[in-house]
């Protein structure tokens, strides 16, 4: 038991998933840990090793499919899934396109690295989605700036990534080189899992294939032009670590959007909405309203006004997806409590 113990805790497994077994579990079931998603298998490993299990997925609720990092417990006998784990952190976005519903990115998570480059790529706005995302989450955010070695400025680009969140770690790295990388291994100890992001292109594959030490993702160079490259990863999969740790990478996510995060929001705009609790108005809309505490902080030089504006689209993106999201919800629930009554007037008619 100590040495399948050892063997769980070098994929990741702590007490967090051990106290959701029963004693009849401990001896009948198998934890195995989800490595990589395809379209119609999902690759898992455990103490008997890898194998292959279909998709896993609960019919009345979307957010309990199986994806990359969950933990799946299943029958030491027949080898089906019995049961979904209960995550201790969870990446999710409303799905690209017209499409309202969750997708799953990753579960049970330690840190996200927010991968972006020293360059024209560098965007404060996109960060600071992917922070809110994190915080959402509970998961530590790491700011990585790439391609470090082709900038003169980088320091510049780590000082506008700092003011961002107070306290963020933010590590500027030449991804192609396992010296430069280095800094990042704190993150990356045995049997912690890490998480990237970051639009096509920053060097994110790059990065996969430094810290694990082999060529596993195929690579494409930036175009001058734009500094923007494209898209390498089709899939999501954990890679070994020489540190112990797992690594994840995601495809690169244009149409990323928020839903359900307002806490997260709150956490990186703490400053605008510390500010905010000072207005005259509760609804103040910061927006020429008389003693708006927002504005004042922003001609006295306390806030930027910019900022200001990054938060208005995030909030009011946040609070369109997440209120199409619960209408969704409420027209599938009723149409379960609808099906149902149809199945039962049909059963009572068979009976009469």
């Amino acid at each position: 038991m100590t040495s399948k113990t050892s063997d769980l805790a070098d994929l990741g497994w702590s007490t967090f998933f051990s106290v959701q077994l029963d004693l009849q579990e401990l001896d009948s079931t198998e934890p195995v840990r989800v490595m990589a998603v395809h379209r119609n298998r999902l690759l898992v490993a455990g103490p008997c090793g890898q194998r292959d299990l279909p998709p896993f997925a609960a019919a009345d609720d979307e957010s309990a499919t199986a994806t990359v990092g969950d933990w799946l417990l299943l029958d030491a006998a027949s080898g089906r899934t019995q049961r979904l784990l209960a995550r201790k952190s969870v990446f999710q976005r409303k799905a690209p396109g017209s499409d309202r519903r969750l997708q799953l990115i990753a579960a049970n998570v330690d840190t996200l690295f927010l991968v972006t480059s020293c360059n024209q790529d560098f965007n404060p706005a996109r960060l600071e989605r992917y922070l809110a995302l994190a915080r959402e989450a509970g998961v530590m955010p790491v700011v990585v700036l790439s391609k470090a070695d082709l900038s003169d400025g980088s320091e510049d680009f780590v000082r506008a990534a700092a003011q961002l969140l107070p306290g963020i770690a933010v590590e500027a790295v030449d991804a192609r080189c396992a010296d430069s990388t280095y800094r990042l291994l704190p993150w990356c100890g045995r049997g912690q899992t890490v998480a990237l992001v970051g639009s096509s292109g920053v060097g994110k594959s790059t990065l996969v294939n430094t810290l694990s030490g082999s060529g596993q993702l195929p690579t494409q160079g930036i175009r001058e032009d734009d500094a923007k490259g494209r898209h390498t990863t089709t899939g999501r999969a954990l890679y070994r670590l020489p540190a112990g740790g797992w690594l994840l990478d995601t495809p690169g996510m244009r149409e990323l959007q928020l839903s359900e995060a307002r806490d997260g929001l709150e956490a990186v705009f703490a400053d605008i909405v510390a500010a905010a609790a000072n207005c005259r108005f509760g609804d103040c809309r910061h927006d020429g309203e008389p003693d708006c505490a927002v504005t004042a902080a922003i001609a006295a030089g306390l806030l930027d006004a910019q900022r200001l504006r990054r938060w208005r689209k995030l909030a009011a993106e946040e609070a369109l997806t997440t209120q199409s999201l619960s209408q969704r919800r409420a027209r599938e629930r009723a149409f379960g409590k609808f099906a149902k009554q149809v199945m039962a007037h049909k059963q009572s008619r068979r009976s009469d």
